[in-house]
């Protein structure tokens, strides 16, 4: 392999990824839950609904005062900045819109939304729409795509990220405290 061939950072902490996929389906699973369905009684169904909503956000929440009581923080450096609010209406349609008029009276019915459930997560995984979560929105957060500044320093970083921040814009050479829930995944620290 050539020394010049080099490879594309991978992420770790895929926990908090994968968990951030799931929180970001709490809207359906609150729509399940409201709906019920003609296989699951709302005995099971609401708990399991619930459960899908509260184990991943409460994770996450205490990934989160994790990195606030350690004092885990980076000072990140702004290159450049994408909002990623175009992206809320592709969350819209694949969280929301595809599974909630669905019938589900047969097994086949509940397996075909479980399958679907699955596609919508590993698209959400592969196409790195994972921060795209109702609570954030609900707390005023907005996603951005951070690129890093165009300067030899080995302290900004090389790689682009995610940054969820209550700020409106971000402003090229803006240094933030972030709380990195992921690798690639920060949150601006907050009072």
């Amino acid at each position: 392999m050539s020394k010049s061939f080099q490879k594309e950072p991978r992420e770790g902490l895929k926990i908090f990824r994968a968990l951030m996929v799931l929180s970001s389906m709490s809207p359906l699973f609150i729509l399940w839950a409201i709906r019920g369905n003609n296989i699951l009684p709302d005995l099971w169904l609401v708990p399991i609904c619930g459960m899908m909503i509260v184990i991943p956000n409460g994770i996450l929440w205490i990934r989160w005062r994790h990195l606030k009581t350690e004092n885990i923080r980076h000072e990140v450096v702004i290159g450049g900045s994408e909002d990623h609010r175009v992206h809320l209406l592709a969350y819209l349609f694949a969280t929301l819109l595809p599974l909630y008029p669905l019938e589900i009276t047969t097994d086949r019915d509940l397996i075909a939304m479980i399958v679907a459930l699955v596609f919508i997560v590993f698209l959400f995984w592969h196409l790195n729409l994972h921060y795209m979560n109702l609570i954030f929105a609900i707390f005023g957060y907005r996603v951005f795509t951070v690129h890093p500044p165009l300067d030899d320093n080995p302290y900004t970083g090389k790689n682009s990220f995610v940054l969820i921040s209550r700020r409106r814009i971000l402003r090229e050479g803006d240094r933030i405290i972030t709380l990195p829930i992921s690798d690639f995944v920060h949150i601006e620290e907050t009072s």
